[in-house]
């Protein structure tokens, strides 16, 4: 891959890994590893331009749907796609499905675009994580094998410590704090041929006193009841946290940084 190269447009597809959640703005607005990407994209490239066509909650079908398509049409230099995680996450989960999604999509993207970015997602630590590692293991052995068939980038967060590491974490156990979207902006800006600007973004940070039993308890309590429950409650009743949201920027124009 060249060294250092230059690229006048990304397009970022996905779920709200790709919208950036957890990652909180003062306008109330999500930042995110993408938005952080861009922004150091554009301070290489004048014109430089970006969409996010991510929504928080989508199966790997809605991205296909929905997002592949206009990813496609924009024709930028470079697309993202990161999908069908949440797929893994459900009770009922059909892998040869997911995994004949995600190979449309790879195969209508990796024409569109001159660098197209897949990942190995990364997992918390803990009982969840454990529950669903074989099919997320299955789901990246699938990404592993597209990008060797389409020539694209995998970057791997699901083995990098520092991404494992509950402290990477928000509270509501599924999406990374600003610390975790900054290492993985750094991680595909790397995977794209770019000068490290934080070599030990894979490390985790060094081990601290964990905490109490009691303080545990309490945020157990507070994870259930703002997070758990409200998220079994949406699977039960075929509801999504993105449904009826648009697109996070759906058109591919120029950029700077985020606003807020």
């Amino acid at each position: 891959m060249q060294k250092n190269p230059t690229y006048t447009s990304l397009v970022a597809v996905g779920d709200s890994f790709t919208e950036g959640m957890s990652d909180l703005l003062p306008d109330g607005s999500y930042r995110g590893w993408a938005d952080l990407l861009a922004t150091r994209m554009a301070a290489c490239t004048p014109g430089f331009r970006y969409a996010n066509l991510a929504v928080r909650g989508k199966l790997i079908g809605q991205i296909v749907d929905e997002q592949v398509a206009v990813a496609a049409a924009m024709r930028p230099d470079v697309i993202t796609l990161v999908g069908g995680l949440n797929d893994t996450l459900r009770p009922k989960c059909d892998m040869e499905r997911v995994k004949g999604l995600l190979t449309e999509a790879v195969e209508r993207l990796a024409p569109a675009c001159e660098r197209l970015v897949l990942m190995r997602s990364p997992g918390r630590q803990g009982p969840v994580l454990e529950r669903f590692r074989p099919r997320m293991e299955e789901l990246f052995d699938c990404v592993d094998g597209l990008a060797v068939r389409h020539g694209a980038v995998v970057v791997d967060l699901y083995g990098a410590p520092s991404l494992s590491d509950p402290r990477a974490w928000d509270v509501d156990r599924l999406h990374l704090t600003p610390d975790g979207h900054r290492r993985v902006a750094e991680a595909v800006w790397q995977s794209l041929g770019h000068d490290a600007e934080d070599t030990e973004w894979r490390v985790a940070p060094p081990a601290t006193l964990p905490p109490g039993w009691s303080a545990r308890r309490v945020a157990d309590v507070r994870f259930a009841r703002q997070y758990l429950l409200p998220w079994i409650g949406r699977r039960l009743t075929g509801r999504s946290s993105g449904d009826g949201r648009p697109p996070k920027r759906p058109e591919l124009l120029p950029f700077e940084g985020p606003v807020g």
